[in-house]
């Protein structure tokens, strides 16, 4: 699929939703939109990066569900005061041959997909969340469980901040899928076969900033530093061409109402 037309659909792990932070209520409508601009890792695993403009979108009804580009589409239909739950949706990077550098044409390019599942999300206070998604690639590649913790920081004056701790993990297919090493592509890197099994894939750490530049405009941040784990950080694809360390920076400018 060309890179820009990827933009309009869902993106996974792009710019963070830091519109508000704090600053609204559980009940009330959020809307922001936006553009900005993402570096992040040229295939997972991989230790070049790429540069991508991206659009932000960031919608949330109360009681209804939300959709935006950093966390998909999500559909409420468990309506509690701290517990809230339904269908999780959400589009899932591939590689480009072009992305690989000097491994295309000796890995396989990866399609992007459609991951459908469910989710659920507990508040536990005014500044803390922590919620768990489980989802299945649509074309049955693989199915992938995230859990993660949001926790809004003391706001510097106008300027508001959060920090998000994740953990991702992978059945056996989707880590072989991404990971995975055959015997066509093991002779072509001089590499020994790789086929991982499901585990852990990556822990990751992200701070986010919004800065606003006027009553309804702002400037948003965010720096994610993941590190791969289990037969993803292991896999040769990583330890001889890429790195476990994982680095993906944004920048966007924000309108909300």
């Amino acid at each position: 699929m060309p890179r820009h037309s990827r933009f309009i659909l869902l993106l996974a792990c792009t710019l963070p939703t830091l519109w508000p932070l704090t600053g609204a209520a559980a009940d009330s409508t959020v809307l922001a939109v936006g553009a900005g601009v993402q570096r992040m890792p040229a295939w997972a695993g991989a230790r070049s990066s790429r540069e991508d403009p991206v659009p932000y979108i960031d919608l949330e009804l109360p009681g209804v569900g939300s959709f935006s580009t950093l966390n998909g589409l999500e559909l409420e239909f468990l309506h509690g005061p701290a517990l809230r739950g339904g269908l999780y949706g959400a589009y899932q990077w591939g590689r480009e041959r072009t992305e690989l550098g000097t491994l295309g044409g000796k890995v396989p390019t990866l399609s992007p997909r459609l991951n459908l599942g469910g989710y659920l999300e507990w508040q536990i206070g005014k500044a803390l969340d922590v919620g768990a998604n489980l989802s299945h690639d649509t074309e049955g590649a693989g199915a992938y469980l995230n859990l993660y913790a949001d926790t809004d920081l003391p706001a510097l004056g106008p300027v508001e901040q959060a920090a998000t701790l994740r953990w991702a993990m992978m059945n056996g297919p989707a880590m072989r899928r991404f990971f995975g090493i055959g015997p066509a592509s093991a002779t072509a890197l001089g590499v020994t076969p790789w086929h991982p099994s499901g585990g852990s894939e990556m822990a990751s750490l992200e701070y986010d900033l919004f800065v606003p530049t006027s009553r309804h405009t702002g400037v948003a941040l965010a720096l994610v530093y993941g590190r791969l784990l289990g037969g993803a950080g292991n896999s040769p694809l990583v330890q001889q061409f890429g790195t476990a360390n994982q680095w993906s920076e944004s920048l966007a400018f924000i309108w909300h109402p």
